[in-house]
């Protein structure tokens, strides 16, 4: 074999380990974290668990880690905790954050004083715009982002409390944002005029429970994602509890523990989130 006939080897068998269509990576955030500064109302415990598990420190830096360069550009489009943005400010990324209600705004002004310093603080930015209003979010970081993540809500227009009174965590109490079917194909649209070539979108989902079925969003993303101009380039899924040697260690809360039926009893069995699935676009020109 020639020295050339070597060297398309070896970049051809790097481009595969690059691009495998499946992968598995760890992103249990078990580490605590100690907070910058004194503890305030505005503590990460207040906050739901669906909430502070949305998008974990862990997947925020894999993601970043992957995708991104430093100094580039991450956007957390629905920004309903500090993560992907103390995770974009750590590893020396501007991180902008689409935060159009008041409420999770003030939160999250709380939660970043607490997490960055206040040169890392001058790396992020917030937005007053939801994620049908991308390009207005983004108004002069057309073609430059290198890295939009997306964890979609598990249920359009979920989690809205009866009574707010009796709701302690702050982003609940706030109006979620969702994204309904014309606006996604919309989104998908502005995702791809807002990215860089060769950047990245991470769409973030689980499955869903409709009508006693279970529902996988993904195929239905990945088709109007390929009509907006995003190559569909990789299924991560992200493994958010424990791992010890061949088993997952799933500890459930309160809300879980509730649910606990009896061993033969005809209901379903509680459920656990135990993983998401990370859906990777590309924009390929």
């Amino acid at each position: 074999m020639s020295e050339n006939e070597g060297s398309r080897s070896k970049g051809s068998r790097a481009a595969e380990r690059r691009l495998v269509p499946l992968s598995v990576w760890l992103c249990s955030d078990t580490a605590p974290r100690t907070s910058k500064a004194k503890e305030s109302p505005c503590a990460t415990d207040a906050v739901c668990g669906w909430h502070h598990r949305a998008v974990g420190l862990e997947l925020a830096r894999h993601l970043i880690d992957a995708c991104t360069r430093p100094g580039g550009v991450v956007t957390d489009v629905f920004t309903i905790s500090e993560t992907v943005l103390v995770a974009a400010a750590e590893m020396g990324r501007l991180g902008i954050g689409c935060v159009p209600r008041l409420p999770v705004a003030q939160h999250l002004v709380g939660r970043l004083r607490q997490e960055l310093s206040a040169a890392q603080r001058a790396g992020v930015r917030l937005r007053p715009h939801g994620p049908h209003e991308l390009r207005d979010a983004l108004l002069g970081f057309a073609g430059r982002v290198e890295l939009l993540i997306a964890a979609l809500p598990p249920y359009p227009g979920s989690g809205q409390p009866v009574n707010p009174a009796l709701v302690t965590c702050p982003l609940c109490r706030a109006e979620r944002s969702t994204l309904s079917a014309p606006q996604l194909g919309r989104f998908l649209e502005d995702a791809r005029h807002v990215l860089a070539p060769g950047g990245h979108l991470a769409v973030i989902t689980t499955a869903r429970h409709e009508r006693g079925r279970l529902v996988d969003l993904a195929p239905g993303i990945i088709r109007r994602a390929a009509g907006a101009g995003l190559a569909y380039i990789q299924h991560v899924i992200a493994v958010r509890v424990p791992v010890e040697g061949d088993a997952l260690v799933v500890q459930p809360g309160p809300a879980e523990l509730a649910q606990l039926r009896h061993a033969q009893s005809a209901e379903l069995p509680p459920v656990a989130s135990v993983h998401a699935d990370v859906l990777l676009f590309t924009r390929t020109g």
